[in-house]
């Protein structure tokens, strides 16, 4: 099924990387708060946060150029999304194991913390769902020639 130039299978990737750039954006903007609170209070920025804006940022930048038209057909893609996936679980461990048991005790900033911990999970399966649908479409549509010859398709 096509609508115009584009099949089903690209409008569902860009829905899907439509919401990796989200999610992205709410992460980059979850841990910015921190980073900016230490600018404010001219310390270096922890690690972490520095990191978790990376992810971010590579993720959001990855999901927009994904969304142009027949990027997607380059072979190397699958891989570029299980780093992201794999960077995303470091990012909810390194988090998870901050947060996840913190009771809050009316502290916003926890509060806060823990949601954002649970986005970046939720950022992750979508990266792993990314990993696997690209890996499944290069998997079908490769090109397939012979062992011996590199001529003839099969």
């Amino acid at each position: 099924m096509a609508i115009g130039n584009f099949t089903l299978s690209y409008m569902l990737f860009t829905i899907l990387h439509f919401c990796q750039f989200v999610l992205a954006i709410a992460v980059c903007a979850l841990y910015g708060v921190e980073l900016d609170r230490a600018r404010k209070a001219n310390v270096s920025g922890d690690s972490k946060w520095i990191y978790a804006e990376v992810v971010g940022g590579l993720s959001a930048l990855t999901a927009l150029l994904y969304c142009i038209p027949y990027i997607l057909r380059f072979a190397a893609i699958w891989v570029w999304n299980l780093v992201l996936f794999i960077l995303w679980i470091v990012l909810f461990g390194i988090f998870g194991k901050m947060y996840i048991n913190e009771n809050p005790e009316g502290n916003h900033d926890i509060v806060r913390m823990r949601s954002a911990v649970w986005v970046v999970l939720a950022n992750a399966i979508l990266w792993l769902v990314s990993f696997i649908a690209n890996l499944t479409y290069w998997w079908m549509h490769k090109e397939r020639r012979s062992r011996f010859t590199s001529r003839a398709r099969v």
